[in-house]
């Protein structure tokens, strides 16, 4: 499976499914070995982690709540023991809810940061010193779309994203010295199995608000991250790449 990223390590999380799975499988395509990080499911994991096998390439999986400081660090560890470490690190875990802004309590405003963002400063945090070590890489975070629409009953979401994007700009800056690029996918409505917490796709994200009349596939939005992480895109970083249908045009 040799290609443009042999060679290279990448750890993607929340990669069980949807997005996280394509993208796993795409880099893996292109020859990188990867690590399958999830939270809870193992089973979903080491199935993502075979199809990698079956294709010929290398995986192996960790489960670990990214939230979790001490488990990310565990994970980096065993990276770093297993493969030398990190080259492509993509964050991509996130928890989607729908609550009226009056109905959010702390303690869930809380749980959506301490994945999507928190989860994504500690994640930048262990891989980066691996990253300067092996001369450089790559950090790619997902956003959304709905951070820049205004996107009603998800505004814990909507918040998470925008200090997501925030946290990856200036990133971007203070790392560029080491040779690390870290950029933003923004993906509009992708067609994906929604978990029951999530609610009802949002009315600012169907089809008929989308001038490409369509929801988005989840091999698209792995295409915009494997375009990121390789040698194509090594002049790219602190951006953040809208995949949406031309959704946010309109906005």
């Amino acid at each position: 499976m040799a290609g443009s990223l042999d060679g290279k390590v990448a750890l993607v999380t929340g990669a069980g499914r949807n997005i996280g799975r394509a993208i796993a499988l795409r880099l893996a395509q292109d020859g990188a070995a990867v690590v399958v990080n999830g939270r809870a499911d193992q089973a979903a994991i080491e199935a993502v982690a075979e199809e990698i096998r079956t294709m010929g390439g290398r995986a192996m999986t960790c489960l670990a709540d990214v939230s979790d400081q001490g488990a990310v660090a565990c994970m980096a560890g065993a990276v770093e023991a297993e493969w030398g470490g990190v080259d492509i690190a993509i964050s991509n875990a996130g928890l989607r809810r729908q609550t009226g802004f009056l109905d959010i309590s702390l303690a869930e405003w809380r749980e959506i940061m301490s994945v999507a963002l928190d989860g994504a400063f500690i994640l930048a945090q262990a891989v980066v010193p691996q990253m300067i070590r092996r001369g450089g890489g790559s950090f790619v975070a997902l956003s959304g779309i709905s951070t820049h629409l205004g996107t009603p009953n998800r505004a814990h979401v909507s918040a998470s994203k925008a200090g997501l994007e925030g946290l990856v700009r200036a990133m971007a800056v203070e790392l560029a010295p080491q040779g690390i690029r870290c950029n933003c996918v923004a993906p509009g409505a992708i067609d994906t199995v929604r978990g029951a917490s999530a609610g009802a796709m949002p009315n600012t994200l169907r089809e008929a608000g989308i001038p490409l009349g369509r929801k988005g596939s989840v091999e698209e939005i792995a295409a915009v991250v494997r375009m990121l992480v390789g040698p194509e895109s090594g002049f790219v970083t602190g951006q953040t790449i809208h995949a949406n249908g031309g959704a946010f045009l309109g906005h």
